[in-house]
Parts: C-alpha cells; structure tokens; sequence
C-alpha cells in the first residue's frame, strides 16, 4: 500500500484538520496516510509548535492500524537535541520525520531571515545547519522537505538546485546514506513539471551517495490535500532509482510497484 507520510491533524498548531477526515480521505483514496504533528521546541515566536504526546496517543490510538499510523515531525535544532531525543525514546512512534524550520533562532518562514541578504549566503547557512543536524539526530527516520526554503525565499528564483548548491547538499545526503536513513519527496511544490525535474538530479545523486530509502508525503493541512502529488513522488524515486517506504513501529516496509 502506498502512503502520504507526512500530514498535520488539530495537534499541530497550524492545522484544524481532525483525524476522522484524514482517516476517511485516506479510504477514499486507498491509500495508508501517518500523521505526523509538529514539535518544534524553543520555537522562536508566539506561535507554540508543540503539542502534548500523552494526548496525542489516548485520543489516536484508536485510530491506528495497518492503514493509519502515527508519527511526529521534530523540528531538528542543537539547542534542543536532548529533549528531541528523549521524546522519540520515550513513545511509540511510527515514524519520526526531522526537519529545519529554524535557523539560528529565526523560523525561515518569515522574511526578516532574507532581507538584506543574497541566495548563496542564505542556502549556504540553511544547509549548513542541516548538515549539523543529520550528523547529530540519530533518532530520526527521514530528513523531511530538503527543498523547504524554496517554499518561503523571496528571491527571483527560490528553486534549490542541485548544481548550485552541490558542495553542501552532497554532505548532507552522504550522511543520510551512511546512517541508511531515508530522504523524503515532499510533494507540496510538485505541482509543477519543472520542480519535479530541477528536484531529481538531487534524488538522483542520493542514489549514487548510497543512498536507497524514501518516504512520499504531502504535507497536508487540510483534508483535501492529503494524497496530492502521490504519483509525482513515485515518479521522483523510481526516475531515481530509490525504493518508496513507510515506517510502523520504527521499521520501513517496502511498497510494492
């Protein structure tokens, strides 16, 4: 069965979206989804990306099954390692994706990061703080959206290319393979034919890092996101050699072609 790996329910506090949606959406589509909440600790705002885990189990657990699991997105920073680590010790996840919303304290959603500042210093920094982070958090399974900047950067082209940006982003996907963690095809910008071809020479040069794990997930808010750009994502990994998985219980199981 083939799974969107990444959505955000009423946990996370950028979504309103309630779990009998996404597990009905799921069915609908015939498709296994995960939810995946955020937790993002010592977030540099009024916004809280934390959510209680205790909760998040007595009210899910019902759902879960072998078409709905549960999982968690830690937002990956060194000041808060310890507590990331101990969380994902401490309970049942699923699947644990890691990602960099924050960079040196500052979320690189909002424009103050970019301003006064060109690409190349602001992707070198971005990917930089990436690179420490994989090299530290062993814990997690897959290294969410690699191309997030590219959502939020004003610049004329945000778009992250592998040429451009080679040096930085083969240590980061040498140590993905190292590790055998997994690279996700985040398919919230695959919407266009011209992302997913500037985005492959990317998941192709993770392939021949040795590395051969991804996860497909849309990133949904909403219940009509769940599932969008599924068959773009396929068309990523196997244009790229590497082998779709989802994770339950900590462990990948293969999908089947």
């Amino acid at each position: 069965m083939l799974f969107d790996s990444h959505m955000h329910t009423r946990f996370s506090t950028d979504s309103k979206m309630l779990i009998d949606e996404a597990v009905a959406r799921g069915r609908e589509l015939n498709i296994g989804i995960t939810i995946t909440e955020h937790m993002d600790i010592n977030y540099p705002g009024p916004l809280a990306f934390m959510f209680d885990v205790d909760q998040y189990f007595a009210k899910y657990k019902k759902y879960r099954s072998e078409s709905v699991l549960l999982g968690i997105e830690i937002g990956m920073r060194q000041d808060c390692l310890d507590e990331n680590c101990h969380l994902v010790a401490t309970y049942p996840f699923d699947y644990v994706i890691g990602s960099v919303h924050v960079v040196d304290n500052i979320d690189i959603y909002v424009p103050a990061f970019y301003q006064g500042r060109n690409k190349q210093d602001v992707y070198r920094q971005y990917f930089e703080a990436m690179l420490q982070c994989v090299t530290c958090y062993d814990e997690i399974h897959s290294l969410g959206h690699i191309d997030y900047i590219a959502r939020y950067a004003g610049f004329a082209d945000p778009e992250v290319y592998y040429s451009e940006f080679r040096e930085h982003i083969d240590e980061i996907l040498i140590v993905l393979a190292r590790k055998g963690k997994a690279l996700e095809i985040n398919t919230r910008r695959l919407g266009r034919k011209e992302t997913i071809e500037i985005l492959i020479p990317l998941y192709k040069r993770f392939y021949e890092v040795g590395g051969r794990l991804v996860t497909i997930g849309s990133d949904a808010h909403r219940v009509t996101e769940i599932g969008r750009g599924l068959a773009e994502g396929v068309e990523i990994a196997e244009r790229s050699k590497l082998q779709v998985v989802y994770f339950k219980d900590g462990q990948p199981h293969y999908v089947k072609k």
